[in-house]
């Protein structure tokens, strides 16, 4: 298996093989913390645990990560779906001056291997991109709620608190099994949903809104 690691944003960028690498994020930093509160329409009371919420369009804008956040990306498949995504990533991560590994999983048989590196690296955030992580996820997570997860693009069919989706119509692969033909669409993975996706679930989980379905246009 070859994957790769990129740190890009507040860090240099590496390039390194194999899923399992050393956490090179050594200095302390501050716990992760919003800037800016959740515009009105986001959601009128705090979701249920697994609720879908659909906030209203740019509700999100105003909250920002503080200085300092760190995030792991972690990405399985080449196709043009996931690489909409981890563009939107990277492209919030440079705006926001995230501090951003991407980890490349590309050995199905090591899935679960690589999220458990991933959360060696101690971020504050991993998301994912990619459909072909869900079954993983769905069974690491669940042993490590002091870990953060955001799914992009896709949802875990029963999230435990310490995971978040953002997704939107054609966007809602569940796993292996618990998938409709209606749930996967390739042409609604615009740019424009994947970027919305990415700063509505941030601004979620960093407003301790977390385990609930986010709905973007």
């Amino acid at each position: 298996m070859r994957s790769r690691l990129v740190a890009v944003g507040a860090l240099a960028a590496l390039l390194l093989s194999g899923c399992g690498v050393s956490d090179d994020w050594s200095k302390p930093h501050p716990a992760p913390a919003a800037v800016g509160v959740l515009g009105q329409g986001f959601t009128s009371t705090p979701p249920t645990p697994e609720a879908t919420i659909t906030p209203r369009p740019g509700s999100w804008d105003g909250v920002h990560p503080a200085p300092g956040y760190r995030v792991v990306l972690l990405t399985a498949g080449d196709d043009a779906q996931t690489k909409t995504l981890m563009d939107a990533v990277k492209d919030w991560a440079e705006q926001e001056k995230v501090s951003l590994k991407v980890l490349s999983a590309d050995d199905p048989a090591h899935h679960t291997d690589c999220i458990v590196d991933a959360m060696n690296l101690a971020p504050d955030l991993i998301i994912t991109a990619g459909s072909e992580l869900i079954d993983a996820v769905t069974v690491v997570t669940a042993s490590h709620l002091d870990r953060q997860f955001l799914v992009l693009g896709a949802e875990v069919a029963e999230p435990t608190v310490n995971v978040t989706a953002a997704n939107w119509t054609g966007a809602t692969f569940r796993g292996a099994g618990l998938t409709t033909a209606t749930d996967g669409d390739p042409a609604s993975f615009t740019p424009a949903r994947a970027a919305a996706a990415v700063r509505a679930g941030v601004a979620s989980i960093l407003s301790g809104l977390t385990g609930i379905v986010i709905r973007v246009p």
